[in-house]
């Protein structure tokens, strides 16, 4: 009986590759529990944001959140994700 090596080292991969697509969802996951609640009272006193909600959106931002996202989330315009994401941009490069 003869091994088809090849066959294997193909299987192997495939079995890597798919390891890897599983350990990815893993590792979202448990990123997405750690963000704070978008609808936490504490976010927004009225319709403005407080520094704990802004705080908040910045950590969804850092997590990859697009400005949409963030904006259905937190139940503010897309203006003011727009607005916050580009406070954030400038504040992670340090401008």
């Amino acid at each position: 009986m003869s091994l088809d090596v090849r066959a294997i080292k193909i299987a192997v991969d495939n079995l890597q590759a798919e390891l890897d697509r599983l350990r990815n969802l893993l590792d979202n996951s448990i990123q997405e529990a750690e963000l704070p609640d978008p609808r936490d009272p504490r976010n927004k006193n009225g319709k403005n944001l407080t520094d704990r909600g802004v705080d908040a959106v910045f950590r969804h931002f850092d997590a990859g959140k697009t400005r949409y996202a963030v904006s259905e989330l937190f139940g503010i315009s897309f203006g003011a994700a727009d607005y916050r994401h580009a406070q954030w941009m400038r504040k992670k490069n340090g401008r």
